[in-house]
């Protein structure tokens, strides 16, 4: 049993890991660049990923009456921990530019070693908190679940291997899926106990909330053309659940807010449900904006 325990954070790292290698193994010269090279976009996307986010999550929790600890700590955790690898293939699934969403990701993760810590000190300050949001913590989980993943995925699909690198992608981005299941599923049934604790006060309401207002926020700060709307949508609204409970582990938190930031993401990922169908909707009437 504890060699599994020691097993799960290596699997999630990996599955995750293999996410960006699918992504980048199918990407063109140029398109992980493409947001941070253009100023207005990289501006836009910050405020819908990184801000629109914890303002929606810092009002929610003042005003949403019987919340507990954990379920108002896991909400504010998962506002600043942004961008999951999960995003990319549920974005140009819904037909946005890959240059936008390669892009948005490789972004929104370079600005995230400032913004996390940033962002999360100012909440506990706000709050009077005792809680520490180490550069360290956050740079290696960008290093070892994007930036090594992305060199890995260019150098098979630019110079190693590219035409094998190609067709294998979609298979590679299927495993990394089928591996994230796996992991969290072990993750999910240890917490499942403290997370039905958290359902009935009102947490479910207000995690839908701020996963509404990010998604809302996320497509009306959209690229230069509608379709990357979807992109920045699923990305404000779709958090980090690799950031949140490294920063957990970094201070010895309990599992109750590891329940949270979990229920939060499977919230999350509901929530998008609909979008995803209006989208889908469109494209099947010709059309590839949302009504």
């Amino acid at each position: 049993m504890e060699v599994i325990k020691q097993l799960i954070p290596l699997l999630v790292t990996l599955s995750l890991a293999l996410l960006i290698i699918s992504a980048a193994m199918a990407s063109s010269r140029g398109q992980f660049a493409y947001v941070l090279c253009r100023p207005l976009l990289l501006l836009k996307a910050i405020v819908a990923v990184n801000i629109i986010p914890l303002v929606a999550a810092l009002i929610v929790v003042s005003i949403a009456p019987g919340l507990s600890l954990p379920s108002k700590t896991g909400i504010l955790l998962m506002a600043i921990s942004p961008v999951p690898p999960l995003v990319p293939g549920k974005a140009l699934k819904s037909g946005a530019r890959p240059e936008y969403v390669y892009g948005l990701q490789l972004a929104m993760g370079v600005v995230s070693l400032i913004a996390v810590p940033a962002l999360g000190t100012l909440v506990a300050h706000h709050y009077d908190a005792q809680a520490v949001f180490p550069l360290s913590v956050i740079g290696r989980n960008l290093v070892i679940g994007l930036i090594i993943p992305m060199i890995i995925g260019i150098a098979l699909g630019r110079w190693i291997a590219p035409d094998f690198s190609r067709r294998i992608a979609p298979m590679v981005g299927t495993i990394g899926m089928l591996l994230v299941v796996i992991a969290f599923l072990p993750i999910l049934v240890q917490a499942w106990p403290q997370l039905m604790a958290l359902v009935g006060d009102g947490t479910v309401i207000a995690m839908a909330v701020v996963a509404i207002v990010a998604m809302l926020g996320g497509h009306l700060l959209g690229g230069e053309m509608k379709s990357d709307s979807y992109a920045l949508a699923f990305a404000s609204a779709t958090r980090h659940p690799g950031i949140a409970m490294a920063l957990i582990g970094a201070n010895h938190a309990n599992a109750a807010l590891l329940a949270a930031v979990l229920l939060f993401l499977l919230i999350a990922l509901i929530v998008t449900i609909p979008y995803q169908i209006l989208i889908k909707r469109g494209s099947r009437a010709g059309s590839t904006d949302i009504p």
